[in-house]
């Protein structure tokens, strides 16, 4: 069948598919993710021997997919959403075998090294989200961005789970310390290129490059270019994620000094080493901040549908907020962190999805592509500076200090919101 000879319900068909195979593709990324989130500074920390310079793995996660966002969305542009998401995997599985070997050696810019590949692998991933509005209707666009958010959960939850489990198995086979649940990411990124490879066909940016625009006014709306709201979208959605990847961050290190510190955390179980309750305590308390990110996508994405982009951006301002208060007044005791990071991933899960949803209909289709990669590589260059301050910020002034700072962001998002009706 050609593209010319499409009918609205095979359009229909071939967009559901798409969602679900950039859905699993989504969960077997997250594994890799949820892992590098977890031990990135843990690891950063072990070899390096200083707290300060912990903040530097989540900075190099977003640094990595700061540079490769730009080419890879130029790639999707030129040959399609399947070569950009494979050669996204690629950098990832290459990063993995890096921050292994870097574990064995110690050597802790090649550790940063290994770790950018994987925020590079972690661009191809930010990209599916964009995949799941090539060929959806604008009535549906959040709905279908969402989904793909949402399967995200499951491997951005496996993946801290996994940490107890994969340091057993690494202690077992001989691994270095916080490095056995990368075994699992391995198999996880493999399984999604291949995925992504076969399956991911026909391609859907490239579809919906052929296809007329149905229906006067939805071709008229689509047609329109909304400059102004669209760079709000991107300073939001940028300011949602600085605010998210600093305070989660330093949330292993404050955990880890919390449990060196004792008492608070009602005791360590007799029998097991202290870097294996750290290392679990850590994954819980990830996993469940993983889950608040993408576990009521869907939600978020069907109100941004209904009740609209901008007023969900702003709900998500307002969880930011409710979150940072937690960690600021309950944030050393070990539920209050745990709170705190749930709904810092609500907050960052709202605005994120409304805020990509607006930058997408607030953009002529010419210069969607361009502005989407645009997006994705300022929110990780940000993230990455604000990942590097942070280290500092919590070394000099603690973790309550660390929510103060990052709700200076999330009053500027609110200051400047009129701008997204433009």
């Amino acid at each position: 069948m050609t593209a010319a000879t499409l009918t609205e319900p095979d359009r229909a068909r071939i967009q559901r598919r798409t969602v679900g195979i950039l859905s699993l593709g989504q969960v077997l990324g997250g594994i890799a993710f949820g892992a590098t989130v977890s031990l990135g500074a843990l690891l950063a920390a072990d070899i390096s021997g200083s707290d300060a310079l912990s903040g530097l793995a989540t900075a190099s996660v977003t640094l990595g997919a700061a540079l490769a966002a730009i080419p890879l969305a130029r790639l999707a542009g030129l040959r399609g959403r399947r070569f950009a998401l494979t050669a996204g995997n690629l950098f990832a599985l290459v990063g993995i075998m890096v921050v292994i070997a870097a574990a064995a050696v110690r050597v802790f810019p090649l550790l940063l090294v290994g770790i950018i590949m994987i925020g590079m692998g972690n661009a191809g991933n930010l990209q599916s989200r964009f995949a799941a509005t090539d060929l959806a209707p604008p009535q549906h666009r959040g709905r279908d961005l969402s989904i793909v958010v949402w399967a995200t959960t499951i491997g951005g939850v496996a993946g801290p789970l996994l940490l107890g489990p994969g340091e057993q198995l690494g202690r077992a086979i001989g691994m270095p310390v916080h490095t056995g649940s990368y075994l699992f990411s391995l198999v996880a990124q493999v399984a999604a290129f291949a995925l992504y490879l076969i399956a991911l066909r026909p391609d859907p940016l490239l579809t919906s490059r052929t296809l007329p625009e149905t229906g006067s006014v939805a071709a008229g709306v689509e047609r329109v270019d909304r400059p102004v709201a669209a760079r709000y979208a991107i300073f939001a959605i940028a300011g949602s994620h600085v605010t998210m990847a600093s305070v989660m961050a330093m949330t292993p290190v404050h955990l880890s000094h919390m449990a060196m510190a004792g008492g608070s955390m009602g005791g360590m179980h007799e029998g097991m080493s202290m870097e294996l309750d750290v290392t679990v305590l850590v994954g819980v308390t990830i996993a469940m901040h993983v889950a608040g990110m993408y576990g009521l996508s869907p939600v978020f994405g069907i109100l941004a549908d209904r009740w609209g982009r901008l007023r969900t951006v702003l709900l998500g301002q307002a969880l930011l907020v409710a979150s940072l208060c937690f960690a600021m007044f309950t944030g050393e005791t070990p539920w209050g962190v745990m709170v705190a990071l749930i709904l810092l991933g609500l907050g960052w899960s709202a605005a994120t999805v409304a805020g990509a949803a607006l930058l997408t209909e607030a953009s002529a289709p010419a210069l969607r592509t361009r502005r989407q990669g645009r997006s994705d590589s300022i929110m990780s260059l940000s993230a990455a500076a604000g990942a590097v301050l942070a280290g500092v910020i919590l070394q000099s002034f603690s973790y309550a200090g660390l929510a103060i700072a990052a709700l200076i962001v999330v009053a500027a998002i609110v200051v400047l919101s009129p701008f997204g009706k433009r």
